[in-house]
């Protein structure tokens, strides 16, 4: 089944972007996944296509009307793919969010512009919000296109080899550990010589220390769950080997 994204945008004509290169733009291609653009202001009833007002309240800049962006949403087919606004105020957008969206059949994906939207069609229709990151951009078609990434390149074949995937920052809940290739000696640096040393085994326990490494010193905030389920592992080793003793 193809994973489909459809995007509400005011923007249609910077889409597909990125996603039309390398091995993401060869999946759509290949209809690993298939992209939808609509254009917001064709929802407008009015002769101008209005798809904004003035903030309740005053204030500066616009706001989407809540009627426009319903009759949009309504008129397309959700089929059980979530319906989501990409906003700074939203939920972090995770690696897991990203493989659990990639497992399902696809997204809808509203791309606004402006201040925001009128609150009211945001409840009314269920959206979920989410954010790429705590920083605001002109609107929503970047971290739609990144949301996207994300997810395609997770769908099976489009990247190529599994362990590439399974080895990667997040995946295991830490960042990833430092990569090398050849040559072997450049400005007087060395490739590290254990991952010259044929031991898997040693070059898996370096991997990890390296990772945990940059994790501490680059986002400390990671370690305490992954470390948490790794005590847990091995209690509940402990306890089974005892009983097993016993």
């Amino acid at each position: 089944m193809t994973w489909r994204a459809t995007i509400l945008t005011l923007v249609p004509d910077i889409w597909p972007g990125p996603l039309s290169a390398s091995v993401i733009g060869r999946g759509l291609e290949e209809g690993a996944w298939s992209l939808e653009t609509r254009q917001l202001r064709d929802y407008a009833e009015d002769r101008h296509h209005t798809v904004d007002d003035t903030p309740a309240g005053g204030g500066p800049g616009m706001v989407l009307k809540p009627d426009v962006v319903a009759k949009a949403v309504d008129a397309i087919a959700l089929e059980g793919r979530p319906l989501i606004h990409l906003s700074p105020r939203g939920k972090p957008f995770t690696q897991a969010q990203a493989r659990t969206l990639a497992a399902g059949p696809g997204v809808v994906l509203f791309a606004s512009r402006f201040e925001g939207v009128d609150e009211r069609v945001l409840a009314a229709r269920s959206f979920e919000e989410i954010s790429i990151g705590d920083f605001v951009l002109a609107g929503g078609d970047l971290p739609a296109m990144a949301l996207i990434e994300a997810c395609v390149r997770l769908l099976p074949g489009v990247l190529g080899a599994a362990q590439s995937l399974a080895e990667e920052s997040f995946e295991t809940g830490l960042l990833e550990h430092p990569q090398y290739t050849r040559p072997r000696l450049f400005e007087g640096d060395e490739i590290p010589a254990v991952l010259l040393s044929g031991d898997h085994a040693k070059i898996a326990e370096w991997r990890r220390a390296e990772a945990l490494k940059i994790t501490r010193a680059r986002r400390p905030d990671l370690l305490a769950p992954v470390l948490e389920a790794e005590r847990g592992v091995l209690s509940g080793a402990e306890k089974k080997n005892d009983g097993e003793t016993r």
